[in-house]
């Protein structure tokens, strides 16, 4: 449940995890919760307020992300540039993964590019995540092949792609590749704070903390889960809450 105590706190009242949050992040994490991805200066000096930001220092950070191709502003409204909106796209996207029968097959990826630098090496750490494959062993990334998406650019580059069959119980080998009793007790915490969420501060960083928690559930054939999994309800739940928390702080920044 979302209250709606719409109080602006200073930077000492936040907690300690709201506290590492800049103007860059306040603006960039409301945007991309907006469709279309837009908003007047009023409103998100009025979104920096509730976390104690000044109002300099809210536009400051808005000239900056102007000038480092992240917002375009037309008017006195900033919208996010178009790599941006790309990036909200497949944010939406991972939050309602597209999925197709599983038929027993897993995609394997294979490094087999020469030694790479460190920068190279954690890009493919980052694309190998946002595909939802975990690693067997060095240089050797897999899951079922139960998911419709395109691969990265990074994979391309750098690993040889196959479809496998392990010989390996599919159920046990996904017991080895991701700790699903974690992920299952991480959703259960996080559907108690959904029902105590109190006002916009609140609402903002477990917006934050679900859609984090949702990109790295593995998104598994049911097969290959418990029966009470609980990576759909939680999904259906984050969108009822995503769409009532937008409309609440649309409300708030608003108003004059």
């Amino acid at each position: 449940m979302l209250r709606g105590q719409n109080v602006p706190v200073s930077v000492g009242d936040l907690p300690s995890t709201v506290r590492p949050l800049t103007a860059r992040s306040v603006v960039l994490s409301t945007l991309l919760g907006y469709h279309p991805p837009e908003l007047p200066v009023s409103a998100l000096v009025r979104v920096g307020g509730l976390f104690g930001l000044a109002e300099g220092a809210v536009r400051v950070a808005l000239g900056r992300m102007v000038a480092d191709g992240d917002l375009v502003v037309s008017g006195r409204t900033y919208r996010l540039a178009e790599r941006l909106v790309a990036r909200q796209r497949r944010q939406d996207e991972a939050c309602s993964p597209r999925t197709k029968a599983w038929r027993g097959a897993w995609e394997t990826e294979i490094v087999t590019a020469p030694p790479r630098p460190l920068a190279e090496r954690v890009a493919l750490r980052r694309s190998m995540a946002a595909l939802r494959l975990a690693e067997l062993r060095e240089g050797v990334w897999m899951r079922p092949a139960n998911l419709v998406r395109e691969r990265h650019a990074t994979a391309l580059e750098q690993c040889t792609f196959f479809l496998a069959r392990p010989q390996d119980d599919p159920a046990e080998l996904a017991g080895r590749l991701w700790d699903l009793d974690a992920w299952a007790r991480e959703t259960h915490r996080l559907y108690a704070a959904l029902d105590r969420v109190d006002g916009l501060v609140q609402g903002f960083m477990l917006t934050a903390e679900l859609l984090h928690h949702l990109l790295v559930d593995p998104v598994l054939p049911a097969e290959l889960l418990p029966s009470d999994w609980p990576g759909t309800s939680l999904r259906q739940r984050y969108a009822e809450f995503s769409v009532a928390y937008a409309e609440m702080l649309r409300a708030y920044s608003s108003q004059p």
